[in-house]
């Protein structure tokens, strides 16, 4: 029995889920009256009360915009006639709330039936945000409660397995382990896989652009880097694990220096704290890390901050160190980024560099890595480009139309 959460009701079998779905009625790609609806639920999101609460719930209802929503549509027009896909089940990950909403909105707005599977272990935005939805059904058009499900169920290999057998595009968030047990269950031959699996991050800041920044600009900057971090714990794909500095040696250590204070600052007057049992995880990663050669250096800064000053650049950590835990590694160019960078990095926060530099930088990499190249305290702002995919023509398959001459 799968527990349906949104529209509310009772508990159903798989199989009478799918029908139910099934026959919910047609949509189409932009369909007005799924856009009507993402549109009343997006301002909800930006109640004070709740955005104030759950800033990241400010950041979906801004992606929720309107304005936005026609931007998404209208940039899939072309000489083809595009068409939803046909069901699509979503199974995103526990640790970061808000990605099966970007997922399924954008879904949705093409037009697709979906089944968002909802892990049981899903914190208590995830709760808010169905709360959300569910209210923001009053007015709205019956069709989006008839052709869209948020369900949720422990691990199930039979429920997965009928749902994946069911689905035309199935959509995969989490590790690489996750991506592995679910595509063991099969799809039919026309369907599709669509999976981001386990990716990491850095940033990248000009030593003598932070030394010349106004102090205005370098506070700033400072709590935008700790957006980028410290929500979702760290532990978010598109969230910085490592530092690189370029510039000469003094500048470098000079520019880290007057960071680590700003960043210090920054975390105390926004009150991210950590408790004693992530403390001690910080502790073991960091240690661990000195042990095998790959730290040459480690300065705690309370419980909230530890820097590890990498022995090499290439020593780069790609896996998790705790909430606040950041390695730092000089470079002498951007250029010697370039062998550094492997297909699991995905966005490269980034300060100092002109728009051309990125540019080049971005073809010079030729697709070994790095899907995002944005500023600080945008690392965690969802783009329907993302992992380099393009969400809204994923959801979407085209049809050629060609007229007697």
């Amino acid at each position: 029995m799968l527990d349906v959460r949104f529209p509310d009701g009772p508990p159903v079998p798989v199989d009478t889920l799918l029908d139910q779905v099934t026959a919910g009625g047609d949509l189409a790609v932009g369909d007005e009256r799924v856009r009507d609806f993402l549109t009343g639920f997006g301002r909800r999101l930006l109640r004070p009360t709740l955005s104030r609460r759950h800033p990241e719930l400010g950041s979906l209802g801004f992606f929720l915009r309107r304005s936005e929503l026609q931007r998404t549509v209208q940039s899939l027009r072309g000489d083809h006639v595009r068409v939803p896909r046909g069901l699509v089940f979503h199974i995103p990950p526990a640790n970061v709330d808000t990605v099966f909403v970007y997922s399924w909105a954008l879904a949705a707005l093409m037009g697709n039936r979906n089944v968002v599977r909802l892990s049981p272990r899903a914190g208590a935005v995830a709760s808010t945000i169905v709360d959300t939805l569910l209210e923001s059904l009053d007015g709205a058009d019956p069709v989006v409660a008839a052709t869209q499900r948020i369900v949720c169920y422990d691990r199930s290999d039979s429920i997965t397995a009928a749902l994946s057998s069911a689905c035309d595009l199935r959509v995969i968030w989490g590790g690489d382990r996750t991506v592995d047990e679910i595509r063991k269950h099969p799809l039919t031959p026309h369907a599709r896989d669509l999976t981001f699996p386990d990716r990491s991050s850095f940033a990248v800041v000009r030593s003598s652009a932070w030394l010349a920044a106004p102090p205005a600009t370098r506070v700033a900057m400072a709590e935008g880097f700790v957006n980028d971090s410290y929500w979702f714990d760290q532990a978010a794909c598109s969230s910085p694990r490592t530092v690189f500095w370029v510039g000469p040696r003094g500048e470098c250590d000079a520019a880290r220096a007057d960071f680590t204070a700003h960043l210090s600052q920054a975390v105390t007057q926004r009150g991210w704290a950590v408790d004693a049992a992530m403390a001690v995880e910080k502790r073991v990663a960091t240690y661990g890390m000195a042990a095998d050669g790959s730290a040459g250096a480690i300065d705690f800064h309370g419980n909230a901050l530890a820097n590890v000053t990498l022995s090499t650049a290439v020593a780069a950590p790609r896996r998790w160190l705790g909430t606040g835990t950041f390695a730092h590694a000089r470079l002498g160019s951007l250029a010697e980024l370039v062998p550094l960078v492997g297909r699991r990095d995905q966005t490269m926060t980034h300060f100092g560099f002109s728009r051309a530099e990125l540019l080049e930088l971005a073809q010079v990499l030729a697709g070994r890595g790095v899907d995002r190249m944005v500023p600080f305290g945008d690392a965690l702002s969802f783009h329907r480009v993302w992992d380099g995919v393009d969400l809204a023509a994923e959801f979407t398959r085209l049809v050629m139309v060609s007229a007697d001459r």
